[in-house]
């Protein structure tokens, strides 16, 4: 479904002061039209008419001021000037040819100059002026009536129009905030699986290409298999690169521990996978899935390592857990565990510990376990060792 294009805002704001205007005008026009061909009194006609025009083109211009956000205390000095000019025309001209209808003018511009307190001690001081004004200048009941009535309503009407523009127009500006935000989400999540996917799958492609380097002359079988081997992980990698293009790539951790596993044994690099747990929630898959992807990447790529543990548990909740503890972040919550450590880690390039991580690959980590609900460690031990820990809670968070 196509959405309709709203004006922007300044057309918005001049088609609001032109009906204003015109309304305005249409208040005011019996009056002009009776001094014109009803008296025939020219100089009573330029009179109302220089007045008449007066009153609409400052009323308009505090009006679009307003709606443009530049309202400013002079501005009342305005309104005093066309309350003044208004209640003298029905004192200079009479009430009876229709200049009664000025004392309404001012009203819709109470609660668009002055603040909402102000306004509504003015339009009530206003409305009971009006009308006692209008008794002395001999008005009719009726027309008395009507000015109680109307010029609370009028001043209402102004407020709800001024801003009922200002609400839309943050609404734009939030919509277009929420846009602009999206936008930059998207970007840094493309940006990270993009790291992860081609990190993992150009390392292991380039690792196939060493050992077929290495059997080039004298295992020629061997050189095939990895040939076969480097076809097969770049279709992949470009099934995976279109996939996250779309957004709608998901990994797996058994699928991804068992390329780990079968990566790192290529590379000569000891490593078992693990059993997982057979209540291990669907939930936690996906992000120690990616987990165990950059662990991989980043064993090939920046250590020396000759072995790698990996292990999966499930933990249970303690039974003695904090009674105000929140069920699924307390450090005693039910929740999976996922430990890699690895030798050889004098080559990394800077141990990450926390979502203080070194490098874009362990912040992008940090990053979706935070958005998980998880927790996530990264740090060299004193004894050569790499240990990388994450935890998801086994609820829903």
């Amino acid at each position: 479904m196509v959405q309709p294009r709203i004006p922007r805002a300044p057309v918005i704001a001049a088609i609001i002061v032109a009906l204003t205007s015109v309304s305005l005008a249409g208040l005011l026009l019996p009056a002009l039209w009776d001094e014109a061909f009803g008296r025939r009194d020219p100089g009573r006609a330029v009179l109302g008419l220089a007045a008449a025009a007066g009153v609409c083109a400052l009323y308009g211009r505090l009006l679009w001021l307003n709606l443009t956000r530049r309202t400013g205390p002079a501005h009342r000095l305005g309104l005093a000037a066309i309350t003044a000019v208004s209640w003298a025309l029905p004192a200079l001209l009479g009430v009876d040819t229709g200049w009664g209808n000025a004392l309404l003018v001012p009203a819709g511009l109470i609660a668009v100059v002055l603040p909402a307190r102000q306004a509504v001690a003015v339009a009530a001081a206003g409305t009971i002026a009006g009308a006692g004004y209008g008794l002395v200048l001999g008005m009719r009941p009726l027309a008395v009536l009507y000015q109680l009535v109307a010029f609370p309503m009028v001043t209402f009407s102004g407020f709800i129009t001024v801003w009922l523009f200002h609400v839309v127009q943050e609404l734009r500006e939030a919509r277009a905030e929420l846009a602009r935000s999206a936008v930059g989400e998207e970007r840094l999540r493309f940006a990270r699986d993009l790291h992860d996917v081609l990190g993992h799958s150009l390392q292991a492609v380039a690792l196939r290409a060493e050992v077929a380097e290495r059997f080039a002359d004298r295992d020629p079988e061997r050189v095939r298999k990895e040939l076969a081997e480097i076809q097969t992980m770049a279709r992949e990698a470009v099934r995976d690169v279109r996939e996250v293009v779309r957004g709608h790539r998901a990994t797996s951790l058994r699928t991804e521990l068992d390329g780990m596993s079968a990566v790192l044994r290529a590379a000569g690099i000891a490593c078992e996978r693990p059993d997982l747990p057979t209540d291990l929630p669907a939930r936690v898959h996906e992000p120690l899935g990616w987990v165990v992807r950059e662990a991989a990447t980043n064993i090939l790529r920046h250590s020396s390592a000759t072995w790698c543990s990996v292990r999966v548990d499930a933990l249970d909740a303690e039974p003695d857990a904090e009674p105000d503890a929140e069920p699924d972040t307390a450090p005693d919550a039910a929740r999976v565990r996922l430990e890699i450590v690895n030798d050889g880690a004098s080559r990394r390039a800077g141990p990450a510990a926390g979502t203080g991580t070194s490098g874009s690959g362990l912040a992008g980590l940090a990053e979706r376990l935070a958005a998980a609900g998880g927790e996530f460690t990264a740090a060299a031990a004193g004894d050569g060792t790499f240990r990388l820990v994450a935890a998801l809670p086994a609820g829903e968070t």
